[in-house]
């Protein structure tokens, strides 16, 4: 056990019991951000809303359009992931057609902002644009196809993305391998993951390569499999660099609290390991808002997700996925369920903002 972890907890209770203010602004006065309050060389990171679901709201791209969010966008994290944008139905909306315009602005907004940005997603069984799904490729054209794309997209951004999720979401709950779901295991096989893996490391040899996925934040069918996996994988020389969790968690389930056991397996391979798409998202009231008590439990959930990754050797980037409910994904795809994000609306912080923030200075 660290240090730091006994003084967390004194924090936290501080954090959850101060008087949160009636309003705030985007700005934080003198009080530090997140990124100033994390430990030197760990990574607070956000998704950087657009594409997706955003697209059928009545607001235009938060990215582009509301300057109040790029504001805290640049000066509150020090890592940033597309939430969409990087997504092959962004990327490549035709067979000879690529569509860079958004991934290329929000790789420029990180280096403008001293930031590291975490590709996503490379191979995927979801958000693959028509012309891909809906064709009757050979596997032998299907291969090229996945082939050029990952040497393309990850050689375009060489030297400026830190890590990529290069395999997202590839087993189910029962640790089996989508072998219906996703196009790719479908028609080409297994052996087609350690590809991905060798041509991805081949077009950046410098940025760090993972398996992404969620409810495999504990130990469990679906961590074991990774873990076999990447035992497998690495024994063949296969260039995987790291195991992450994604950490989507609501009220309606306990927390798993063997998230630091299990992320401690993969760290004892040799692996880098991350959080990469957290929020806790809840039940709500009639009246629409959460109860002291969800927020003071949200609160718990990150706070102990964030503790977890930094008791963790090599654990040294943790992504939430959104930093405020006005863009949040959680909403439109968990009908009654939302407020998961650690701001209101408004940008004024909730209860979980600032328990990461003093979660984060007390690990220095």
């Amino acid at each position: 056990m660290k240090p730091f972890r006994l003084l967390t907890v004194a924090l936290t209770a501080l954090a959850l019991l101060a008087p949160l203010p009636a309003t705030a602004s985007p700005t934080h006065g003198h009080d530090e951000s997140l990124r100033e309050a994390a430990p030197r060389g760990f990574r607070i990171g956000t998704a950087v809303a657009g594409g997706g679901h955003h697209e059928t709201m009545p607001y235009p791209d938060p990215f582009t359009a509301d300057k109040p969010y790029r504001k805290l966008l640049g000066t509150e994290f020090s890592s940033v992931s597309p939430e969409n944008q990087m997504k092959w139905e962004y990327l490549h909306p035709e067979r000879d057609r690529y569509d860079f315009t958004a991934a290329d602005a929000i790789v420029r907004f990180a280096q403008r902002h001293h930031q590291v940005v975490r590709g996503h997603t490379l191979l995927w069984h979801s958000q693959n644009p028509d012309w891909l799904e809906n064709s009757d490729f050979t596997p032998a054209q299907l291969r090229s196809i996945l082939r050029d794309h990952v040497r393309k997209v990850v050689g375009r951004y060489r030297g400026q993305i830190q890590q990529w999720d290069v395999a997202n979401e590839i087993f189910t709950e029962t640790g089996a391998l989508r072998t219906t779901e996703n196009i790719w295991l479908r028609e080409l096989g297994p052996g087609i993951i350690a590809d991905v893996f060798r041509w991805a490391h081949q077009a950046d040899p410098h940025a760090k390569l993972f398996f992404n996925d969620y409810g495999v934040e504990g130990v469990n069918a679906k961590s074991d499999a990774y873990l076999a996996l990447i035992q497998q994988l690495r024994a063949q020389g296969v260039p995987v660099h790291g195991f992450s969790a994604q950490g989507h968690l609501s009220l309606r389930y306990g927390f798993p609290a063997d998230l630091e056991t299990n992320l401690n397996r993969f760290s004892a391979l040799g692996l880098h390991t991350a959080i990469t798409e957290v929020d806790v998202r809840m039940d709500l009231p009639e009246s629409g808002v959460p109860t002291d008590a969800q927020l003071a439990q949200q609160a718990d959930y990150y706070q102990r997700m964030l503790s977890a990754c930094l008791n963790v050797r090599g654990c040294d980037s943790f992504t939430i996925w959104g930093f405020t409910d006005k863009y949040s994904w959680v909403p439109v795809f968990f009908e009654g369920e939302g407020a998961a994000t650690v701001m209101w609306d408004d940008f004024s912080r909730k209860p979980a903002y600032h328990v990461l923030r003093s979660t984060l200075a007390a690990g220095r």
